[in-house]
């Protein structure tokens, strides 16, 4: 199977022929996970059915203008008697009659002046031009969904490797604990707590499975098929700064490319061109009609008669009423018209609502990711001096405890920091309008395969 991507990512064309083998499930890269995502993703699939079929509106949209040829055939059995008055009793005065009647028509008749046809035309380009702009808005979207569902998993392998790393960590301390009130060198309330946050880690890894495990079904009903391995964020993580700086940039760019505007605006034109669609009802109509009429229209009186014959005229429909259909659906039309820019107004509120949001979550994931990175390595340093501080008799097992907790936090935090960094970069180019395939190539190079 062969899928050419949609026009927006020309500058990268790529022709996928995927072939899902059973068993081939292993480590999938963002990259891998997307060109899946494009064959396979129902929801993305039901947008290009969608939109092949907005785009006949072109073609029904033409058909008002273009000439229509139809062909009809009558044809009728007469039975009957005639009766002829004959004062002559040896001839009778009544005969049978039976004949068949044919008739049959070729009509051509193309529109000459259609106010009608005409806005149907315009209206059916701007129904073809809205369907496809709905339809690159989910292009893009697929784009934000995939990520979205990749990091998810991420997090969530990320909390249950984390979650096993802190359980094995206080399993050894157990023993630790245990070996050492065997020997007399430790206390009873250094085992009870170690065994009490054993107890709570071991409920923390049965928790972090199951969020595993949903995560990664939801992205298995994107890439649709079975997701073993992923890759990881690389140990260099570097956040880029938002370019262009300047929120007020971001904003115009969305109010001319985001795609559900654009959207919208051709839905505000296919209204409008309703309204004048509705008009024309008033307007008369002139049609070119030509026919060419084949009749055996036998009768009673002439049996028998064939005649053939062709005609060419211009036929002129002026309306007069038609009992108010044509103001109460212009009434309706530009009552429908208002609601659509309604719609506009309210769908670019909440578009620069999004974008704002996107834009400082942005620019707080940077700044957020810098210190826990901090976080994390004083976390580390806190375990390790805890250590230290405890074979000294400084410190005591609770001590350790805590320190262990507060490492696992910070590594957790920093890790949903990184992808939410990553998300919040696409969702403000989607809000924007100016998510590409190049971004998702950028997000991808943050990661690595696994060894």
């Amino acid at each position: 199977m062969t899928f050419r991507l949609f026009k927006p990512f020309s500058s990268m064309m790529l022709i996928v022929a995927v072939q899902c083998i059973p068993g081939m499930a292993d480590g999938m890269g963002l990259l891998e996970a997307y060109e899946s995502a494009l064959m396979n993703d129902p929801t993305f699939r039901a947008a290009i059915h969608e939109n092949e079929a907005g785009q006949q509106a072109i073609a029904l949209g033409r058909a008002g203008l273009l000439p229509s040829l139809t062909i009809t055939h009558l044809q009728g059995l007469s039975r009957g008697t005639q009766r002829t008055p004959d004062n002559n009793p040896l001839t009778p005065d009544r005969t049978s009659l039976h004949f068949n009647s044919e008739v049959t028509t070729l009509t051509l008749r193309q529109p000459l002046l259609n106010m009608e046809a005409l806005a149907g035309y315009d209206q059916g380009h701007a129904r073809a031009n809205s369907s496809q702009a709905k339809f690159l808005g989910q292009s893009y979207e697929l784009i934000v969904r995939l990520v979205e569902a990749y990091v998810k998993t991420l997090l969530a392998q990320d909390r249950f490797f984390l979650a096993n790393a802190q359980l094995k960590a206080l399993e050894e301390l157990k023993l630790v604990n245990e070996n050492m009130l065997r020997r007399g060198e430790g206390t009873r309330t250094d085992v009870l707590e170690t065994q009490s946050r054993h107890a709570l880690a071991q409920a923390q890894v049965i928790e972090a499975q199951d969020e595993l495990d949903v995560a990664r079904l939801a992205l298995e009903a994107i890439v649709g098929q079975e997701v073993a391995q992923l890759d990881s964020l690389s140990g260099t993580f570097k956040a880029q700064p938002i370019h262009p700086p300047d929120f007020e940039s971001w904003r115009q760019m969305a109010l001319e490319r985001n795609a559900e505007l654009v959207t919208q605006r051709h839905v505000v034109t296919t209204n409008q061109l309703e309204v004048k669609k509705s008009l024309a009802g008033h307007a008369p109509r002139v049609d070119l009609v030509a026919s060419l009429n084949r009749q055996n229209s036998a009768s009673f009186l002439f049996p028998d008669r064939d005649a053939t014959f062709a005609s060419v005229g211009v036929e002129v429909n002026l309306p007069l009423y038609a009992g108010g259909r044509v103001v109460a659906t212009t009434n309706q039309a530009q009552a429908n018209k208002a609601r659509a820019e309604a719609d506009l107004d309210a769908m670019s509120d909440k578009v620069l609502v999004e974008l704002r949001r996107q834009f400082q979550l942005l620019q707080s994931s940077i700044k957020r990711i810098e210190s826990l990175e901090l976080a994390v390595d004083s976390a580390l340093l806190l375990v390790q001096a805890t250590e230290k501080s405890i074979k000294g008799g400084v410190r005591i097992n609770l001590d350790l405890l805590d320190a262990q907790s507060q490492l696992f936090s910070a590594q957790v935090n920093l890790a949903e920091a990184r992808y939410s960094y990553l998300l919040s970069y696409l969702k403000l180019r989607l809000a924007a309008g100016s998510l590409i395939l190049e971004d998702l190539e950028k997000v991808a190079s943050y990661f690595v395969e696994k060894p």
